[in-house]
Formats: C-alpha cells, structure tokens, sequence
C-alpha cells in the first residue's frame, strides 16, 4: 500500500529523476520532477511537499555543492516543515556537515543503493508527517490555553459580588503576594486560584493543588516536602515533595484550615525560608513558589482558640479574597443554571432542553446551602431525568426553601388547599410526578400545569 506522501525531485539530469521517480512511484502516491531549481518557488507554492530530493550542483563542470546549498536554504525559509535529502556525486564530508546544519535531514552520494534511498526517504516522510502532528496538536492546544487562560475562565458572574473578586484578582495576580481564599465550600475557592495563576507571570509555569484534609499526618511531610530513598520502610526511591514540584510556579493549599496544628509550624518554617528539606536528607533546596491557600473555617476564630498559629496566618494571608454564597449573588444564578444545563445537555445528548421561567424563579428562591456545586449537581440531575423539552422543579430534588407543613394551614382558600395537595404528594413520592399524580387523580400534563402554576 501506498503512502499519502508527495514527493518533489530537484536535479537537472533528466535521467537521474526519472530513475528516482520511478523507484519512488511503488511507495508514494505522489511523485514529481523538476530539472529547474528556479521552479522551487512556484511548486512549493502551488503545493506542500512532505520531501524534497535535491540535487547540488545544476552547472556542468561544477562541483562546489554552493548550488544546492543556497537552494537548500530557499526551500527552508518557504517551506520550513519540508524536508530535504541532497545528492550528489561528490561526497566531501564538509558540504554534508555545512548541509545538515543548514537544515537537510541528510545526504546521499551518486550512484545511490536504492535501499539506501528508499529507507532515507521513508525516514525522512515519517519525521515530516510527525511534524506535522505535532504542530497541529501544538495549535489545539494554544486554542485550548488561550480558552482556558482567558480572565477568569470558567469563573461566571455578573452581580456586584462577583465584580468585585474579579477587581481583586487583577489586583493580586501581578504580584507574588500569598493570597488566602475564603469562603464556604462549593464557591468556586479553586477556580479563583486558578484564574490568579493564569493572570500572573508564572503562567507559564506549573499550577499545583494540594487538598490538605486528604493528607494524613503521618505522610505530611514526604508529600509536601519529599523524602529521600530510605528514608523510612516504604521509601523505595527518591521522591519530590509538592513544593519543589511546583517551584517556579504557584501551589495552592486547599482547605488549609484542617492541618494539624502539629504541623502548622513545619509549614511555617518552609514558608518563612523558602527552602526545603527532603525527608532523610540535609541539603536544603531553595524554592521560588507563589504560595495560595483557601478554608471554609473562620481562621480568626481558630487562631482564638488555639487551633491555628497566628504567625502562619499572617504568612499566607497577605491578601485575602472572601467569595460571596450563592445566596448572595442570587442574580447569577440564571448565568449559572445556563452555564450548566448546556454543559449537561451536550453530555446526556438532550439537545432542545431548556428551562422555563417559573422553574428558574425556584432556582432563585432556594437558598444553595452547597453553594455552585449544589446546583451544578441539581442541573445534572434534572437533566437526566427529564422528560420532553423543559425542567420541571421536580428534576431538580432540591430541598425546599419554605417547607411544606404536615397538613394544611387555617387558611381554605381553595388554591393554597391544592397547592398544598401537589406539594404534599410530590414530597410523598420523593419527585416521582407519575406517582404523585395518579394519587391526585391527574394527568401528568395537568399535574405539569399546576406545578407550573405555583412554582413547584
């Protein structure tokens, strides 16, 4: 079978090229001659060549190579992902190494093996197409940093609240400040530290996060600070510690308010002299490390107690960001909910499914105790079990801002009797409105209605 390569010879001995092309021919699918090194330009502009097969001297008596080396350079300049054997009947060790340093990818003496050659062009066909690759891939993921390094990607809001931690960040992001994030959990403390790393000048460096709840104390220090071999019985090999593995670029301390306070004063002391000790060793490593932390506790409140050193707080709350609850920016949570519900449609292959006004008005009733990880997890949900082309607050399963009382209240006005009676079932059959509506003696369309109707 064929290769889908297109190759291009260069050598004014017709003869020669045909040779050359009719032994190419068997192994590639496009084979072309010139005997006009002038013609280089126009094929290479009217075509890409995987390789070039270049002659290096087109001047009878000639035998300098000159020739095919300033071509040789024309060919680089237009077409730098092309690449070129030479041949020659001279084989002078000089003009091969001034060849390769100009950019061939080799060089081949007359007469040739044919062997020879076809094992040089295939070599040079492979590293072309792998080049190929690679810049393609090289492109994607330029497109895909330049998505994910776009300020405050991923990060969605438009409400006062949220304009304000975006005013922090740019504020924070060009200094090496340490920066300590808070907030409950589910706000989005690790998607701010991200943004903080891609708006820095170490953005090009590693962004490294440690969840310090999931460490135990035991293996505090080889995770963090890294061990050397034998250090201890299951030290089998050396190992880098997070710091040194982030070093040059930023290291996010995740929940940091959970670190025993037994190992609070070994952060501290790392942190105080930007240097770290490998567990087993005695040479110190120096570190250049942007330090971010973030907790969902009061660490004043800690510190009050004596649960988390005064010092330390200080050294990693140069600058604290404080990011608003869900409750708080109420105003984007239809952002939210659009954000999510597309990400989730794409997933579950619902394309249509969309979410009505008096389902987003629940939306903005509830109170998110789990904050934009409640509702990420809410829109998932709803969108799996839907049925037809719109969520219904039953799909959602979330709890109930004014909860529904045991029976109903002194007041008979018929709809709150049946308001009550909807809700009441609903909350029966745990969000099965099948269920539910059978019990009322409904449709499930007419059951959809009345839900509709009073927002449920």
């Amino acid at each position: 079978m064929k290769e889908k390569g297109r190759i291009l010879i260069v050598d004014d001995d017709n003869y020669v090229m045909l040779s050359i092309r009719i032994l190419l021919e068997q192994h590639y699918e496009d084979v072309r001659g010139i005997n006009n090194p002038q013609q280089i330009a126009s094929a290479l502009a009217e075509n890409h060549y995987d390789v070039i097969i270049l002659d290096m001297n087109f001047q009878p008596g000639v035998t300098s190579g000159q020739a095919g080396l300033d071509f040789l350079q024309q060919i680089k300049q237009q077409s730098p992902d092309t690449a070129a054997v030479l041949i020659t009947a001279y084989g002078e060790i000089d003009l091969a190494v001034e060849a390769v340093k100009l950019g061939a990818f080799d060089f081949l003496v007359k007469p040739w093996q044919n062997e020879k050659l076809l094992s040089t062009v295939n070599a040079a066909f492979q590293l072309n197409r792998t080049a190929q690759k690679v810049t393609k891939l090289e492109g994607k993921q330029a497109v895909l940093n330049q998505m994910l390094d776009a300020p405050f990607a991923n990060i969605i809001g438009e409400s006062e609240a949220m304009k304000a931690v975006f005013h922090q960040i740019e504020k924070v992001a060009q200094t090496d400040a340490n920066v300590l994030i808070t907030g409950e959990n589910g706000t989005g403390k690790e998607l701010v530290a991200r943004a903080i790393h891609r708006s820095s000048f170490r953005s090009n460096e590693v962004f490294l996060s440690v969840d310090m709840g999931a460490i135990t104390e035991t293996l505090f220090e080889s995770e963090l600070f890294g061990h050397k071999k034998g250090a201890f019985t299951d030290a089998k090999t050396d190992r880098v510690g997070k710091f040194e593995a982030a070093n040059g670029g930023t290291l996010f301390l995740d929940e940091i308010g959970n670190l025993a306070a037994s190992l609070q004063a070994k952060l501290l002391r790392v942190i105080q002299d930007q240097q770290v000790v490998r567990v087993g060793d005695n040479a110190p490593k120096t570190l250049d490390v942007r330090l971010v932390c973030a907790t969902n506790a009061n660490l004043n409140d800690l510190v009050q107690s004596g649960k988390f050193r005064q010092d330390l707080l200080f050294r990693i709350n140069t600058i604290e960001i404080k990011l608003p609850e869900l409750r708080e920016r109420k105003e984007d949570i239809p952002l939210l909910a659009e954000h999510f519900l597309a990400r989730f449609k794409n997933k579950y292959h619902k394309k249509g499914l969309f979410v009505p006004d008096y389902v987003m008005t629940k939306l903005q009733k509830y109170d998110w105790p789990g904050n934009i990880r409640e509702l990420q997890h809410a829109m998932e949900r709803a969108v799996i079990m839907s049925d037809g082309k719109q969520l219904h607050v039953a799909d959602l399963s979330i709890g109930e801002t004014n909860p529904v009382t045991e029976g109903p209240s002194d007041d008979l006005n018929l709809e709150s009797l049946e308001k009550w009676a909807i809700a009441s079932a609903i909350k029966k059959h745990q969000g099965n409105i099948s269920n539910a509506a059978n019990e009322l003696g409904l449709s499930r369309g007419a059951m959809y209605r009345r839900m509709e109707k009073y927002e449920l």
